[in-house]
Formats: structure tokens, C-alpha cells, sequence
């Protein structure tokens, strides 16, 4: 672990306590608006996942409301924030707690691990601001601010670099005031210390910053390479019968966007022409079960659609048919279904007739 020789956590507090933004859930101690708030700003900038919060606050102001709401209500309100595991982890513990925990959340460091979709990051988070446990937390500005000021090159995604990192936070915990530590950390890292081209003339921290001083600042911090990131060709099959209704799949099953609802999909290997498109088994057993009376692509260029391990190469097909059998939703329910991002987007550009 690097040597600590100057009063870091004292700097930091004071820089916080002088500049921090006011946040509502920096207006609360209740261990319910803390985790809510956690885990929406997990993958997720404050500026995008602040909204999401207020509307989450105002549907289910407290974690029974949560716990008794349908998950596709959840999974309706969380829609554009991506990672949607996050949103039923939150109804699976929201449920849990309200229902074999009598409503109050764990208020231990290691107790409240236990609970689904809650790490070491949230766990720290939650006992620190809530319950005062010295509990520090780690997490992507964390180890942006602590890699360049002491100078650590052991990569961020590493075994070795996870256990040194929180070792170096939980040493520099002021144990006082854990909760306004963390806080002031992430903040420092989320708006001093940023990934690119951060302000360090004027840092809080140059004199002592080892990349300030060895020019390292844009190699810190070190993350082992991803893996590599797979293509998957989507085309999706947007039905339009002379009744105005269309058709959305529900995605069941472990895998992206599990239980949201999407327009009937054919995954090919690569992109396809028309021609090529309709001898796909799937659509040849759509085409078997509808009549189809056209079909058109509706964008010439693929969109591509980003995840984490995965680019989604998307062409959505216009199909026109008489009929739906039954199995239609009327084309004015469809905003009412939660939709992975890809589907709201083409929902906002696409006028249906």
C-alpha cells in the first residue's frame, strides 16, 4: 500500500462540505431512499438517474409501496436506464424486506451484502451514510481519485487490485464521518477528477498527486483489457394489421432484457437482404401463421445498439398484414409495456399509421 503522508481526507471533507451539490438524497438518513438511490445510480450518471429517482420516490414512497407493485410497473419506470437485472433486484429486496424484515432494512455492513442486487459498493454506502459504519466505498471514481493521487498502477479489475484499493479507502476512512467521506469522494471523482482532461492545475490535491507530478494522469487507472465484445444481428418484425394493432414478444429466460417486451424478433448471423430475411425459419413460420401482405425495411442503415459485451446490429422490418388472430395489442397500449431502450427509440421515430 503507498505511504500516506499528507492530511488527505481532511482536504477532501473540506472541499466537499464547500462545494458539494445539493441532492435529495443527500437530505435523508432513511436506509430506503439511500438504496433506492444507490442502485439507480449505479452504471448511471447523476444527471440521468436523478428524475428516475424522484418518479420512483413519488410512486412508492416507502419500500411497501415498492414491494407491492407489479414487476412490469417497475420494469415501465425504470425504462431507459439500462442494466435492467438492477430494477428486478429492487423489487426482489424491496419485497424481502418489507415482507421478512418488517419493513426496516438491515442496518450492518455485512447484513445488508446479503441482500439480492447489494454489494460491497452499496452495502458500504448504505452503513455508512445511514448507520455511521466505517464502511468504505469503492467504485469507478474511487478508483480514478486514488490510482492518480498515490499513484497505484494495479489494475482496477484485478483480484489483487479490487482488495488493494479497498484497503487503501478503508485506510483512509475518516471513521468520524464515514458517511460524508464516501460521499465526498465519489463526488470528487464524479466531477473534479474525471476520465478525461481532468482540471488538475487547480486540484485540490496537485502538490501531493503522484500522476500530477509524473505526468501520468491520462494511464491511471490501469484496466485489464475487456473481453472481447460479441455482434449479434437483430431484425425485428414490426406488424401492422388493418385493425391497428401490432404485436410485442415478452423476453423470457435468462439473458438482455429479461421479461420486457419487444417486437417479434429474427436473429440472423449476419445482415440480411429481404430476399434473405424471408427464408429465415423464423419469419418463414410467421409468414406461415399470418398473412403477410408487404414487407419493408424501415432503416437502410443499421442502428447500432451498444451493451456492455454485446453491439446489437438492428434493422427493423415494416410488415403488413390482414390480421393479428387475436394475439394483437392495440397500436395506442403499446407505450404502456416496458421496452428495452432500442425498442423506445424506434417507438419515438417511427408514426404508425
Amino acid at each position: 500500500m503507498p505511504e500516506i503522508n499528507f492530511p488527505f481526507s481532511n482536504k477532501l471533507i473540506t472541499w466537499y462540505l464547500q462545494n458539494k451539490r445539493e441532492l435529495p438524497w443527500r437530505q435523508t438518513k432513511d436506509p430506503y431512499r439511500i438504496w433506492l438511490s444507490e442502485i439507480i445510480l449505479q452504471q448511471t450518471r447523476v444527471a440521468q438517474g436523478l428524475p428516475y429517482y424522484e418518479t420512483f420516490v413519488a410512486t412508492y414512497p416507502n419500500v411497501y409501496e415498492l414491494a407491492k407493485a407489479p414487476e412490469e410497473d417497475v420494469l415501465k419506470l425504470w425504462q431507459g436506464l439500462g442494466y435492467y437485472s438492477r430494477a428486478r433486484n429492487l423489487r426482489f429486496t424491496a419485497n424481502f424486506v418489507a415482507n421478512e424484515l418488517n419493513g426496516v432494512f438491515p442496518n450492518t455492513y455485512e447484513s445488508l451484502k446479503k441482500l439480492k442486487g447489494v454489494g460491497d459498493y452499496t452495502a458500504s454506502a448504505i452503513a455508512s451514510i445511514c448507520y455511521q459504519e466505517p464502511a468504505a466505498v469503492v467504485d469507478g471514481n474511487v478508483y480514478r481519485v486514488l490510482s492518480r493521487v498515490f499513484g497505484v498502477a494495479t489494475p482496477i479489475n484485478s483480484t489483487a487490485g479490487i482488495k488493494e484499493f479497498k484497503l487503501l479507502a478503508q485506510t483512509l476512512l475518516d471513521e468520524k464521518q464515514p458517511g460524508v467521506f464516501n460521499q465526498a469522494i465519489m463526488e470528487f471523482g464524479a466531477r473534479y477528477c474525471v476520465p478525461q482532461n481532468p482540471a488538475c492545475e487547480g486540484c485540490i490535491f496537485s502538490e501531493n498527486c503522484m500522476a500530477f507530478t509524473s505526468r501520468t494522469v491520462s494511464e491511471l487507472p490501469v484496466k485489464l483489457k475487456k473481453l472481447k465484445v460479441k455482434k449479434r444481428y437483430f431484425n425485428y418484425i414490426v406488424l401492422l394489421s388493418i385493425d391497428h394493432k401490432t404485436r410485442l414478444n415478452q423476453r423470457l429466460g435468462k439473458g438482455i432484457w429479461q421479461n420486457l417486451y419487444e417486437f417479434p424478433l429474427v436473429e440472423t448471423t449476419n445482415e440480411v437482404s429481404e430476399g434473405d430475411l424471408k427464408r429465415e425459419p423464423a419469419y418463414r413460420n410467421l409468414s406461415e401463421e399470418i398473412k403477410i401482405n408487404s414487407i419493408v425495411k424501415y432503416n437502410d442503415t443499421p442502428i447500432v445498439h451498444k451493451l456492455s459485451h454485446q453491439h446489437l446490429i438492428t434493422t427493423f422490418w415494416i410488415v403488413e398484414t390482414e390480421t393479428l388472430h387475436g394475439t394483437g395489442i392495440a397500436i395506442s397500449e403499446i407505450e404502456k409495456f416496458p421496452v428495452p431502450v432500442l425498442i423506445a427509440n424506434f417507438l419515438n421515430m417511427f408514426t404508425f399509421q
